[in-house]
Formats: structure tokens, C-alpha cells, sequence
């Protein structure tokens, strides 16, 4: 298929700028040094590839994307890095899957759960700085303690300096350093060989996890595209002209809020201006120095934030040039 004849709006992955990324990151981080974040993605088909890099161990968000990565054969070694109560999730993920199941607890409330679901393997969730799920770097070696009086293997522990994916470089490494030191005090107390964290924007800083849980590198969005990283733009929403007013400078393609992860801001129109994003519409003027397209013409829009823009889509595009060369579906949306 033609790229020309993708009905729109429509995700499209640029397979040399994906490569790239690839490749990269497996060469600074090779093997089990990267567990790479599934929820990025959300695509079987996608984390096939990564495995292929040699990368067998992933990071999950959901149950969903555990259940579905295990059923997809890719259960080598995953972790589902979020704190969950759903007992019945985790019975159903654990019961008869054919995949090694590690759970994050943060509470003895998590750490019961995680027992009464039939999970063998926890690592204890620290907070490092981010005000979102995590332990108390003090409380950790207690929360241990309790998940082993349960039946519970403890491999570690888990700690995610998301505030710091995007600080300045010249801040970025000491202060990662100071939320790692959190980590690896907590890591003293609950034992075990395992420390996860770290991301995308920190990976070449990050020294102190034993693996690094970056998902959004192989894609890419505008939000890691403006920090010093050696990642390519991989990812675009493919979007036809509807409307054009050239008395007002602007143009109107078919693909706006419903389309598009807004949280980070306004996506970027290749070779225009974006005015403001609607329901089903991305108004926008042209470049500098260039001019306003016909309507029917297609552009590419490269998105603000990846994760919530590939979960609003079944399936991207994989394009070199104008040819289409492949389809991932993006079969693990969902909870």
C-alpha cells in the first residue's frame, strides 16, 4: 500500500528513524541492561522487535499488557511496575500463564494483594522524588520483611525518577544521583539483585539501576525530541487538509483532541504552525518563509506525548518513504 492511500487520521511509524532508535539504545544499554516500558507502545508486534535487539525482559503498566505480552510469547521476564488490588487480575494473569511474573508493591496492602493473587516475585516500589506511587526509602526494608512473611520472593527494588526525565542537562546527572541515592539506601535494607528505574530521558545518566525501564525512545515525541537525546522522531499522525481559509492564513486537517496525547501541549505540524487542536481537527498557519497547503493534501504531525497517542489508535503504520511496509497492531489498549 501506497502511503497516499491510508485513510486518515492514521499512525504512521518512519521505520529508518525506529531502527536507529533501536539500535541505539540496545547499544548503550544491551540486553537485560534495558527492560523496555511497554505502555509506551502498547504493541506485541513492536516489543517483538525489541526482543528480536535482544532485549527479553519488559516493564508493563497493566495487567493487559502483562497478560497480553505473555500470551504473545513474550513472557520471559516481565514486571508489571504499578500497584495494583485487583486480586482477580492477578489470579487470571497468573494462573497458567507461561511467563515469569514480578509485581511492584508500595504497602502492605500491595504486598497482600500481590500474595492472594498467586504472584512469586515483587520488587518493592521506592519513591525517589515523584510524587506518585512509592514507599518511604525507610519504610522499605520493613515492606520486605512482610511480603517474605507472605510467601513472596523479593528480587529488589524499583524506583522511577520521572520529575527528572526532561531537567536541564547540566542539573540532569547530579540530580538523578540524589534520587538514586534514596534507591540504592532502600535496596540495602530489602536485599535482592534487582534495582529498576530510570527512563528514557535519563538513561545515560542513570549508573546506579541494574536496568532501565525507557519505553519512549523508540518512537519518540516532541516533548524528549526537545532534550539533548540521540533518538529520532518515529512517529506521526498522518492527517489529510479538509479546509483552508487563505484570507485568515490557516488550514484545518481531520485529526485533533481524539487523536492526539494533549497533556505535554500542542503536537507539531510538519512544516506549519499549530494554531490549536479541536475534537476531530488540528488548526494550524504555515511555516516561516512557507505557504499554506491545498486542501486534500496530506501532513505529518509529530505528537506532543507518545504513550496516550498510540493508545488512542488499533494499529500504526510502519512507512519507509511512501511505502507502507508493515502494520503493528496496537493490541494491548486497555486495562
Amino acid at each position: 500500500m501506497d502511503l497516499h492511500d491510508l485513510p486518515t487520521p492514521a499512525l504512521i511509524v518512519e521505520v529508518d528513524a525506529f531502527d536507529h532508535n533501536v539500535a541505539t539504545m540496545a547499544a548503550a544499554l544491551p540486553g537485560d541492561r534495558l527492560r523496555p516500558h511497554v505502555k509506551a507502545f502498547k504493541s506485541t508486534a513492536l516489543a517483538h522487535e525489541l526482543a528480536v535487539a535482544g532485549h527479553l525482559g519488559f516493564c508493563c503498566a497493566t495487567t493487559r499488557e502483562m497478560a497480553g505480552m505473555a500470551a504473545a510469547g513474550l513472557g520471559h521476564d516481565l514486571l508489571l511496575a504499578n500497584e495494583t488490588l485487583d486480586v482477580r487480575r492477578l489470579q487470571a494473569l497468573t494462573t497458567g500463564a507461561d511467563a515469569r511474573i514480578t509485581v511492584a508493591v508500595d504497602s502492605a496492602e500491595t504486598v497482600e494483594a500481590a500474595a492472594r493473587g498467586g504472584v512469586g516475585e515483587v520488587l518493592i516500589d521506592v519513591n525517589v522524588g515523584l510524587p506518585r506511587c512509592g514507599c518511604r526509602p525507610e519504610e522499605a526494608g520493613r515492606l520486605a520483611d512482610k511480603a517474605r512473611s507472605q510467601g513472596l520472593e523479593v528480587r529488589g527494588v524499583m524506583g522511577y525518577e520521572g520529575h527528572l526525565m526532561t531537567a536541564p542537562e547540566d542539573e540532569k546527572a547530579a540530580r538523578v544521583e540524589r534520587a538514586m541515592a534514596k534507591l540504592t539506601a532502600a535496596q540495602e535494607a530489602v536485599g535482592g539483585d534487582v534495582v529498576s528505574g530510570g527512563g528514557t530521558g535519563t538513561f545515560a545518566v542513570n549508573r546506579w539501576c541494574t536496568e532501565i525501564q525507557a519505553g519512549s525512545y523508540t518512537l519518540m515525541d516532541t516533548h524528549y525530541g526537545a532534550t539533548d537525546l540521540p533518538f529520532r522522531q518515529a512517529l506521526f499522525l498522518w492527517l489529510t487538509v479538509v479546509s483552508v481559509n487563505r484570507s485568515a492564513g490557516y488550514a484545518v486537517a481531520d485529526g485533533g483532541l481524539k487523536a492526539l496525547g494533549m497533556d505535554h501541549g500542542n503536537p507539531t505540524v510538519v512544516g506549519g504552525e499549530v494554531w490549536y487542536c479541536s475534537d476531530e481537527h488540528t488548526t494550524f498557519g504555515p511555516g516561516e518563509g512557507g505557504t499554506l497547503p491545498a486542501v486534500g493534501d496530506r501532513v505529518r504531525v509529530a505528537p506532543a506525548h507518545v504513550d496516550p497517542t498510540v493508545a488512542y489508535h488499533p494499529r500504526m503504520h510502519v512507512v519507509r518513504g511512501d511505502e507502507v511496509v508493515d502494520d503493528w497492531a496496537v493490541d494491548l489498549r486497555g486495562w
